[in-house]
């Protein structure tokens, strides 16, 4: 049951964003330079603002994830096993996308398949790329957003962190990381309170792009990739992983239900935790240690949506600024999407965010980020609600492999 006071943020919150919109083709079909100026700067203002936030905040959760478990010996092989299969469902979801986008094939938007001849070249030296991940400075990581490098640092500053002998250091350490995790996490969360000033502008300039001739049919198909990738994925992918380890996936399914019902609605997997463990132990009997072990961590790392979603945009707007995607291209965004996605570490919006991020390392213009935002709650819902079932399927299978030791091995 929904209190009024929650009702009320929600219909606030519905209303200001149908304003935005409103506002922001109101703007776009506009003549008046100072209103086609306002979008603009709105527009620019927000992806300078998901620029600004996204790395330090994916640093931070990545860190704060593998620093804040504890090292006991007998939940080395659960934390094996949740590793194994989170790894593996994600690299399968990025795949499944490549997939779909090959058949499916999606146009490009018209006024941005031929970038302007005075356009920034952009790189796509991949074995350059690849040793930019090795960072030559901490700070430089970040000065110069290298999301992989950046990745990395967190990656090896976690797991040391976890292997810190004193444990008044350690417990400082995780502390103060916690700390600043927790600062750039309000700081996202305001920035979600105000996106509808974003919207407004990135709407507003979409909708002027739109009147200078651009032909967005390439666009459905690019949308249909990504919730056709989420939907095979949940519906046939991750049964199939169950039916194989020996758990019944429909009785799985049917026990969720009420957790995929908040994450779809709610968006948010964090939220839809405690409901998510509660559901687990109630109707699936998992062992507490387990449930309250591994749904945490999947929650962090688990993200089979965000890598469809990572791939298919990076890829698609790749495409759209000249790029041509060859096989080789297609493995190495496979391999990425799958790490960014482990990165993401369910920041609000940061599927978004971690894209865009993406494409900036690389100085790939993202107008088209703004044509997409608008229709990025709905996939958000569709993505959440596919991350919750993924953490519930790997929740399940290791939890049925620490009761019966003997199905690990078949």
């Amino acid at each position: 049951m929904t209190c009024g006071c929650c009702g009320n943020a929600a219909s606030r919150s519905a209303w200001l964003y149908m304003l935005a919109v409103v506002l922001g083709v109101c703007c776009g079909i506009s003549d008046v330079e100072f209103l086609t100026q306002a979008g603009s700067l709105a527009s620019e203002i927000f992806i300078r603002i998901f620029k600004c936030i996204s790395l330090p905040v994916i640093s931070l959760s990545v860190i704060v994830s593998l620093s804040s478990y504890d090292s006991d010996r007998s939940m080395v092989s659960v934390w094996k096993k949740t590793l194994f299969y989170t790894v593996s469902t994600t690299i399968i979801a990025a795949s499944l996308s490549a997939v779909l986008y090959v058949i499916l094939a999606p146009s490009n938007v018209a006024l941005l398949s031929n970038p302007p001849g005075d356009a920034k070249p952009i790189s796509t030296n991949y074995l350059k790329y690849f040793l930019d991940v090795v960072p030559d400075g901490i700070l430089n990581s970040f000065v110069e957003h290298k999301v992989l490098s950046v990745l990395l640092i967190s990656v090896i500053l976690g797991i040391a962190i976890r292997f810190i002998k004193e444990e008044e250091a350690k417990s400082s350490v995780v502390s103060f990381f916690k700390g600043i995790h927790s600062v750039f996490f309000t700081i996202t969360r305001l920035v979600v309170k105000i996106l509808p000033i974003g919207l407004f502008g990135f709407i507003a300039v979409s909708v002027k792009e739109l009147r200078s001739g651009v032909d967005l049919a390439g666009m459905g198909k690019y949308f249909v990739v990504i919730i056709a990738a989420n939907i095979v994925q949940g519906a046939v992918i991750l049964p199939l992983l169950l039916a194989i380890r020996k758990v019944n996936p429909i009785k799985t399914f049917k026990a969720m239900t009420p957790a995929l019902s908040v994450a779809f609605f709610s968006k948010s997997s964090s939220a839809t935790l405690p409901i998510t463990i509660d559901t687990m132990e109630s109707k699936l009997k998992v062992d507490t240690k387990i449930s309250r072990f591994t749904l945490p961590l999947c929650t962090t790392i688990n993200m089979n949506g965000c890598a469809a979603f990572i791939f298919t945009t990076v890829i698609y707007i790749m495409q759209n600024n000249g790029i041509e995607i060859t096989a080789f291209t297609i493995l190495t965004w496979i391999f990425i999407a799958t790490l960014a996605a482990i990165g993401n570490a369910g920041v609000p919006m940061g599927c978004f965010f971690l894209s865009a991020s993406l494409l900036s390392s690389m100085d790939i213009p993202m107008p088209l980020m703004g044509v997409i935002l608008p229709f990025y709650g709905v996939i958000d819902m569709i993505e959440t609600a596919l991350n919750v079932w993924s953490d519930s399927c790997v929740t399940a299978i290791v939890d049925h492999e620490f009761k019966d030791p003997e199905t690990a091995g078949t």
